[in-house]
């Protein structure tokens, strides 16, 4: 493929605008078999749509990697969705640095930027689910601690304390329901339990609130059972309702306007 002097794609092929599940990466194996899963699982959500994963660090392909696949498979958009719990570095800097230099390459290729997948409600729900799963259910003795990874940018770790007010809003019964980070901010997970211990819960749950396997939730689990908790649930994974807030991130991207590159 080439670049027309238009400014198009010679040979674009018809259908929905490609879709590119960006996560962050990791050197732990599990966490691209679950973003590879997420990616499969969307593209099965909507007929006809393509969808590739691609990653900001560790892992291939890279996000100009797998943009410029799809360019040369004939592709004259695309739709970019960050695999991420919130809007932090990684959506405000590391991504659209990425796509500048895509800009510079494939100037005929208009790419949109999806908002990043959290919050979503479908998340809470899940993470019931996985509570669940790990022998925790509502309990008026039983306190849930949502642990995420954690960030530098105070916005993002309000927008998880957020997500832990709204869940103890919807009055499900828990005792109570506080925000932990597994790095970069307080309080840690196993402070988080020891502090509603303390503040009297019976039982302390934790709800993993990572997209994938790796470093942090296997440190959110080894320190939070150390502290005291009860049960830690898995992470959110390959499940088909975030796979479903993918397609919809992806459906509200192209409804906004595309920039080239």
């Amino acid at each position: 493929m080439t670049a027309s002097p238009a400014g198009g794609a010679e040979g674009a092929v018809p259908g929905p605008a490609p879709l590119v599940a960006v996560a962050h990466g990791s050197r732990d194996p599990r966490a691209e078999a679950v973003v590879r899963e997420l990616a499969a699982r969307a593209a099965a959500g909507r007929r006809g749509l393509r969808v590739r994963a691609a990653f900001l660090d560790h892992t291939a392909p890279s996000l100009p990697e797998a943009l410029a696949a799809l360019a040369a498979e004939g592709a004259g958009e695309a739709v970019v969705v960050p695999l991420l719990l919130t809007a932090a570095y990684h959506s405000a800097v590391d991504i659209p640095r990425a796509l500048a230099g895509v800009r510079e390459e494939l100037p005929w290729l208009r790419v949109r930027t999806a908002p990043v997948l959290g919050p979503h409600p479908a998340f809470t729900r899940v993470l019931g689910d996985r509570l669940a799963a790990a022998g925790a259910h509502p309990d008026p003795g039983t306190a849930v601690v949502l642990a995420a990874a954690g960030s530098a940018d105070p916005a993002a770790n309000a927008a998880v304390a957020r997500v832990a007010r709204d869940w103890a809003a919807r009055g499900e019964g828990w005792h109570s329901v506080v925000p932990a980070y597994a790095s970069a901010a307080a309080p840690t997970p196993a402070e988080a339990v020891r502090e509603r211990l303390a503040a009297g819960a019976a039982r302390v749950a934790v709800a993993t609130y990572l997209l994938a396997p790796g470093l942090f939730a296997d440190r959110v689990r080894r320190d939070a059972l150390s502290a005291g908790a009860y049960a830690v649930s898995p992470v959110l994974g390959a499940d088909p309702r975030i796979a479903g807030v993918v397609v919809h991130r992806y459906s509200t991207a192209l409804r906004e306007p595309a920039v080239r590159g």
